[in-house]
């Protein structure tokens, strides 16, 4: 097999790896009744079977990216399909509600090693290629849609027809070829000299950790709630400790300055903001599709391939191109606005709609955005940064995305409420609440367009990723 062929298999075990850490925070949706009857799960904490996995995932995902940094990158990426291996294990043969919550989170400090360490290692294979890189970063992206489809339509396959435990089975021989395949495709990358910040990463995990906690939770007990707002506060002074910590500490979990580098401070605002709009217009357009429209899991979910198609094709295909042609500022900023007008339309929703006028045409268009934002924004916050912080560069961007969905859909969870979106049997009063969250999701967008066209340079910085070791491991 030659090296360019190697790296191109290497780039879909990266892709497989994006589908799988994003499949697991949707193939339980449909399969959350079962486990609720035979597990015991109350109505309350039923929703913890998702939020335990979100919460470990966002919290572990900077120490994720040292470790990659500083242990290697192929390492890193490897121990973590071997956690995810054992969480989702754990997963299927939990009896209790305890055991099951806590392999969750097994599974996302799993998916909290593999996300930074499986970008990093896509910089090292393509980073030197500018043009190659592009293609890269569109085929890693338009896994992430993928695997959320997928999510869907495997959950209730195999809900129906086998039984929900192995919604959590699936990873175990996906996890086996991953590690049967890395020390052959991957390249090695040495160990890195310096020492790994215990205390830093000790309280930005907590501290992110209690931030998304915080967050998920607010729109059960409330945002006014003693329990919100002392979670909060517990947040934001351990990531004050963080930062002082890493302004004393000679060799920082994360060197403070990296964020003094414009676009790649910009770039992650807007991942921030992207994931805040992006995820409540998934969830309000599926309680739309089932319980506005009567659609039942399936169609619902099959109403959704047009939307997930296009933004596969327009990652694949169109952005490269764009970004090509007008650089990734352009790109990104026009993509947000597009965007922003999508989720607008759909915010136009009735109660006595239907797919074909109220969804299909408004979804494209959002879908084209999202696919148009995406990428640079990704490409710009992984290639402003040093070669020898790729990892913490992926850790970043990618704890940016996932912090943002949380407040996002936290945020719209609660403007969705207060417009009538808990009247269950009520279809006009539910499609206020979700047409208000939906208008919120636009709004979001919008500030990133703006936010992104200030705050990026126009320097094109596709041409300017860094030099990175390109070559294989030995086989």
């Amino acid at each position: 097999m030659s090296r360019s062929s190697v790296r191109w298999w290497a780039l879909g075990l990266i892709a497989l790896a994006q589908f799988i850490v994003i499949m697991d925070t949707s193939i339980i949706g449909v399969a959350l009744p079962r486990m609720r009857e035979d597990l015991g799960f109350s109505p309350g904490n039923l929703s913890w079977v998702f939020n335990a996995y979100v919460v470990a995932f966002g919290g572990l995902l900077l120490l994720g990216g040292r470790l990659s940094d500083l242990f290697g990158a192929r390492r890193i990426f490897a121990t973590g399909w071997v956690i995810l291996l054992a969480g989702s294990a754990a997963a299927g043969l939990a009896g209790t509600v305890e055991v099951e919550l806590a392999a969750r989170a097994v599974q996302g400090a799993g998916a909290a090693l593999i996300a930074p360490s499986a970008l990093t290692l896509l910089m090292m294979l393509f980073g030197g290629k500018p043009a190659e890189l592009t293609k890269a970063l569109a085929l890693y992206g338009a896994a992430a849609p993928a695997g959320g489809t997928a999510g869907v339509f495997l959950g209730g396959v195999i809900t129906e027809y086998a039984s929900w435990p192995w919604v959590f089975y699936l990873n175990i021989p996906i996890a086996l070829l991953a590690l049967i395949a890395t020390p052959t495709l991957m390249p090695a990358g040495g160990n890195r000299h310096g020492s790994l910040d215990v205390a830093g990463a000790l309280t930005v995990t907590a501290g992110l950790g209690a931030a998304v906690y915080g967050i998920v939770r607010a729109p059960e007990v409330g945002w006014t709630s003693a329990q919100t707002w002392a979670t909060l506060a517990g947040a934001a002074i351990l990531l004050a400790a963080f930062l002082t910590i890493q302004a004393k500490r000679r060799e920082p979990l994360m060197r403070l300055s990296i964020l003094a580098n414009r676009n790649l401070s910009a770039a992650n605002v807007a991942q921030l903001l992207l994931g805040a709009a992006w995820i409540p217009m998934w969830f309000y357009l599926n309680l739309y599709l089932q319980q506005g429209l009567g659609y039942s899991a399936f169609p619902s979910g099959a109403a959704l391939l047009p939307m997930t198609v296009l933004i596969m094709i327009g990652m694949i295909v169109a952005a490269p191109r764009v970004i090509a042609r007008f650089g990734p500022k352009a790109t990104l900023v026009t993509g947000l606005a597009v965007l922003a007008a999508g989720l607008g339309w759909l915010a136009l929703i009735r109660p006595t709609g239907s797919y074909l006028v109220d969804v299909l045409p408004a979804s494209l268009v959002a879908a084209l955005g999202m696919a148009l934002a995406f990428i640079p924004s990704l490409g710009t916050a992984l290639s402003s940064a040093r070669p020898e912080e790729g990892g913490l560069a992926s850790g970043i961007v990618n704890t940016s995305y996932q912090v943002g969905s949380a407040l996002g859909l936290a945020a719209m969870t609660a403007l969705a409420a207060a417009h009538g979106a808990d009247e269950l049997g009520n279809p006009a009063a539910l499609t206020d609440g979700y047409s208000a969250a939906l208008l919120g999701a636009a709004g979001i967008a919008g500030v990133a367009a703006v936010l992104a066209a200030i705050t990026l340079t126009g320097r094109d910085t596709a041409t300017t990723a860094p030099q990175m070791d390109t070559t294989p491991a030995s086989r």
